[in-house]
C-alpha cells in the first residue's frame, strides 16, 4: 500500500475533490490520501462551496472536519506519488523538494492520456459547471490509476 499527496493552489477546490474521488475509488490502493496546496492558507480552511456541491452532485463527500493546508516539501518522502494539477505546482514543489523526491511529482494530467502535460483547469474563477468538468477528469484519472495499480505499474511508471 501507497501514500498519494494531491495538489493544488490553495487547497480549497481541485486537491479536495480528488481526494475525496481517490478515497472513493482508490482506498483499496493507497492507505493514505490526502490533499495540500502550495499556497494555501496556512490557518486552513473549509473547501469552496462550489467544489462542495459539485462533489455532493457526483456522490462524493470529504470529512466533515476537513480543512486545507499548505504543503510541507519537507514532508514529500512520506508520499510515494505526489500528483499535482499544474506544471507550476510541480516546480514549486521540485524548488522546495529534497533531490531525491523530485521524481515522485508528477502531473495527474499525466494519466489522462488526451491530456498529458497539461493543467487540470482551475474552476474558482470560472462558472459553476466547471466543477463538473474536473470531477470528471479526476474520475477519469483516479480509473486510470487504479487500472495501473491492478496491472502492478501504478508506481513504476
Amino acid at each position: 500500500m501507497a501514500a498519494v499527496l494531491l495538489v493544488c493552489t490553495a487547497n480549497i477546490c481541485r486537491s479536495p475533490m480528488a481526494e475525496a474521488i481517490f478515497k472513493a475509488k482508490l482506498g483499496g490502493v493507497f492507505n493514505s490520501i490526502t490533499s495540500a496546496g502550495v499556497h494555501a492558507d496556512p490557518r486552513g480552511g473549509p473547501v469552496d462551496a462550489r467544489a462542495a456541491a459539485a462533489l455532493t452532485r457526483h456522490q462524493y463527500s470529504l470529512d466533515r472536519k476537513w480543512r486545507s493546508r499548505r504543503v510541507d516539501p519537507a514532508a514529500l518522502g512520506n508520499y510515494d506519488l505526489v500528483l499535482v494539477m499544474e506544471a507550476d505546482h510541480a516546480d514549486a514543489l521540485r524548488g522546495k523538494a529534497a533531490p531525491e523526491h523530485h521524481a515522485r511529482i508528477r502531473l495527474l494530467s499525466d494519466f489522462l492520456p488526451d491530456m498529458a502535460g497539461q493543467d487540470i483547469p482551475d474552476p474558482y474563477f470560472g462558472p459553476v459547471a466547471g466543477f463538473d468538468v474536473v470531477i470528471g477528469m479526476l474520475e477519469r484519472a483516479a480509473t486510470r490509476l487504479l487500472a495501473q495499480s491492478a496491472e502492478g505499474r501504478l508506481l513504476a511508471n
